[in-house]
């Protein structure tokens, strides 16, 4: 039997080498507990807590990207940053991958939206350790602060920031998606509401899935990430794709894509569907020990493995 060791050893080495690269769920879990953690709340208020939640998000990315930028940003006197770190070629036109990381309120915003910026997170470290050679598009991953209320759907929302200087400087852009709130899945019967009540016949009555929300009419990017996406079904959680006409379902608008689309450029959102499916919604309740970072896991893992088939 010994003699046959070295054999299965070489196997278990083959096979390991070969394995599609993952997004970790105690990482994940990690990045959550530390980003809403924290004596302070990381409100609009706290500019303090902002900043050392930015710092955070800068020097975790900075550990696989050597190309980092800071935008700050001053608002009614205060000074807000958004936290970028790109892969790929500098000059390339871009894909851009955001999450925010400000909180509405004082609540920890777990969900909403510290899943999302350790998504993000997450996917630094992915594409960090990837093969970049053969890319034709650059990646940007964006921290954006002031997504929440006051803020919200004002010109002073970090990716309405982030957009607008994009657009003064003619960087060519392919897509945007935006990570917001990612991480909270029930598999109980009527946990998932909908916008429209019809949509329950055609969704389900469970909130055991992610969704990505489109307009219609979204744009070749916006077809060609949900194709993608939906190709890697099997990795422990269920798409489904929402795609309506914004005047229809103005709820298809609420996070940061909607400030690309204002430049007509092809961008999504990937979401658990927020409020009608976590009842922790802008609550002290929005706790990390709320979250399933196996299934959120699968989320970021599918995010990665799309976006890599798409920029080679």
């Amino acid at each position: 039997m010994i003699r046959y060791i070295p054999t299965l050893l070489i196997l278990m080495l083959c096979l390991n080498a070969t394995a599609k690269p993952k997004a970790d769920d105690e990482v994940l879990r990690k990045h959550v507990e530390h980003i809403a953690g924290g004596a302070e709340y990381r409100n609009h208020r706290n500019v303090s807590r902002l900043n050392a939640i930015a710092d955070y998000i800068k020097d975790e990315m900075a550990k696989y990207s050597g190309d980092m930028s800071i935008q700050e940003f001053v608002v009614n006197g205060k000074k807000y940053k958004n936290v970028c770190a790109s892969f790929g070629p500098l000059d390339a036109p871009r894909i851009i991958i955001g999450a925010h990381y400000d909180v509405c309120g004082d609540q920890m915003g777990a969900d909403d939206n510290a899943s999302g910026v350790a998504g993000l997170l997450e996917l630094a470290r992915l594409f960090g350790q990837a093969d970049r050679s053969g890319w034709e598009y650059r990646i940007d991953l964006v921290a954006y602060t002031l997504e929440e209320p006051p803020y919200f759907d004002t010109d002073n929302m970090g990716s309405a920031i982030h957009a607008e200087m994009l657009k003064q400087k003619n960087v060519p852009v392919i897509g945007m998606i935006s990570l917001e709130m990612i991480g909270y899945f029930d598999d109980a019967k009527n946990s998932q509401d909908y916008p429209l009540g019809i949509l329950k016949m055609f969704y389900g009555s469970r909130g055991d899935y992610i969704t990505v929300v489109r307009r219609t009419g979204g744009g070749k990017f916006a077809r060609k990430f949900t194709k993608k996406y939906k190709h890697n079904e099997r990795r422990s959680v269920t798409t489904k794709v929402f795609k309506a006409p914004l005047k229809w379902v103005p709820s298809i608008s609420l996070s940061d894509h909607e400030n690309y689309w204002k430049y007509d450029w092809s961008a999504l959102m990937l979401t658990d569907t927020s409020f009608f499916r976590n009842k922790n919604y802008h609550e002290a309740t929005d706790t990390p020990d709320t979250l399933d970072y196996k299934r959120m896991s699968a989320v970021v893992t599918k995010v990665f493995l799309a976006i890599q088939s798409m920029v080679a």
